[in-house]
């Protein structure tokens, strides 16, 4: 299955790609500050479209498709949740802050997820029985761990560049870490932490839909990491709520009660 996930995702990259360089992208909004490309909806359909065929009768959740066909997800074993382009902000403004990802859910659980950059043509895949990797221009394979990091004021923290000011200095004078840095999605933020390069993602307060967060849940967990909300319970990708409106801490295990705990002060 994560092969399948991976082939996939590289190739809606691969398309993704061809046209971030022709520049031959539409541009429409759905709503304030909320772009949609043609690129997103491309990728939309390539990946839709080729997990039905790979696994036939199982839900995908996508963010360009309509809530019609997702079908009963909520009460299927297998779910799939696609962002075909997460991160279309960064697409439009090109700071090349942008990935593909496919996330499974089995049972109540992120199961495996897979994640692709365009731009770098970099590959990040999780699961339980496979662990967390990555690959750079469909190289060999390297394992992913997250940090061992386990003191805040040596902690790098990311959040979200689409989030207020006031927010980022609530994150910062709560948690005390070493750094506090702005990035565009969420799914960069999500391996970023896989790999060790930071040791938290943290959104207070809202960190967008469940295709934003299945993917990175699965790779940072296969890495060694936990994912969360901000109240520290795990995501209900079940419930009828797509949105994740109690914000999220993906973080190393040493840091990840902690920075839960202190989100929680006032």
């Amino acid at each position: 299955m994560l092969a399948t996930m991976v082939a996939l995702a590289e190739s809606a990259a691969a398309a993704v790609q061809r046209m971030y360089e022709s520049e031959s992208i539409d541009v429409d909004m759905k709503g304030p500050d909320d772009p949609v490309t043609s690129a997103d909806r491309i990728a939309n359909a390539l990946l839709c479209e080729g997990l039905a065929r790979a696994f036939p009768g199982c839900p995908v959740v996508a963010e360009e498709s309509p809530p019609e066909q997702f079908g009963d997800y909520q009460h299927a074993p297998q779910v799939f949740f696609v962002d075909p382009v997460d991160g279309t902000r960064e697409l439009v403004r090109r700071t090349g802050e942008f990935v593909v990802m496919i996330g499974c859910l089995q049972g109540e659980r992120a199961a495996a997820g897979v994640i692709v950059a365009p731009v770098t043509g970099t590959t990040w895949a999780g699961s339980p029985e496979v662990g967390a990797v990555r690959r750079v221009a469909r190289g060999p394979w390297e394992p992913i761990r997250v940090s061992s990091i386990a003191q805040l004021d040596c902690a790098r923290v990311l959040v979200s560049r689409a989030r207020p000011a006031g927010e980022h200095r609530m994150v910062a004078k709560r948690l005390g870490a070493a750094e506090i840095t702005p990035m565009g999605s969420a799914g960069i933020k999500g391996v970023r932490v896989a790999c060790g390069d930071a040791e938290a993602y943290v959104a207070p307060v809202q960190a967008g839909k469940r295709w934003d967060t299945c993917a990175l849940d699965a790779i940072v967990g296969a890495a060694g990491g936990r994912v969360t909300d901000a109240r520290g319970v795990p995501l209900a990708y079940r419930s009828s709520q797509l949105r994740n409106d109690r914000g999220l801490v993906a973080a190393n295990a040493e840091l990840h009660a902690e920075i839960v705990a202190k989100l929680q002060t006032e």
